[in-house]
């Protein structure tokens, strides 16, 4: 990419969008940055632009805004936990394809990138209902843009300072030197997952899905 990044993040009320957008307002190559959430995130920044959307799927009233921008950093996702796989379907796949199909309508070119996670079943066949939902999902948003890339976390441990981590960081966050050590390909930080996303939209990468270790390496190349 010849231009500096201008993003749009959804999900920067949770854990991980949160984390993206804070890298994203510190790095130099990106120049604006819009954020599209069902309440305010109360973030304030010369680079940023917030819009409250309360209806997920429908962003017609938003085309022209979104207009100009040539990444997105899709973030949003819910728990599978105690969901039917119709529930899950809609909240994860319906609501993330109808918002990457307004955005490629608007600027087919633009990066996405969307964070799924490890474990995820590119073969839609397996018995993990979560798993084969968010698969077809990277495998039709891979079909869709031409420059997207798929994120499969496993444990993420959070940036300090910021506020959405859930609880259960606050006991696990310590032991990350551990977890890093004995299980490097199953973790990452969220200062990583935010860098490769920066990375992959500055200059690519060799895979368009990304594991644990693909975004350590993503990471380093963007800083």
């Amino acid at each position: 990419m010849n231009n500096k990044i201008k993003a749009i993040i959804t999900g920067a009320t949770g854990m991980v969008g949160e984390g993206v957008l804070h890298e994203c307002l510190n790095h130099p190559e990106i120049e604006a940055v819009m954020i599209i959430n069902r309440r305010p995130c109360n973030v304030e920044h010369e680079k940023l632009i917030e819009i409250v959307h309360q209806d997920f799927y429908d962003f017609s009233s938003l085309k022209a805004q979104l207009a100009g921008y040539n990444a997105c950093y899709f973030c949003m996702g819910v728990s599978s936990i105690g969901m039917q796989e119709q529930d899950y379907r809609k909240i994860t796949y319906d609501l993330t394809m109808h918002v990457a199909s307004t955005l490629h309508e608007i600027n087919p070119d633009m990066a996405f990138t969307y964070v799924s996670g490890t474990g995820t079943d590119s073969s839609e066949s397996g018995r993990s209902m979560w798993a084969r939902v968010k698969g077809k999902t990277e495998n039709d948003l891979l079909k869709l843009f031409k420059n997207a890339f798929m994120f499969r976390p496993g444990y993420i441990q959070p940036t300090k300072g910021l506020k959405n981590a859930y609880k259960i960081y606050t006991f696990t966050a310590p032991f990350y030197p551990i977890l890093k050590k004995l299980f490097s390909k199953h973790v990452c930080t969220l200062q990583d997952l935010g860098l490769a996303m920066i990375n992959c939209t500055l200059h690519g990468y060799e895979k368009t899905i990304l594991e644990n270790v693909d975004i350590a390496q993503a990471a380093k190349q963007a800083l």
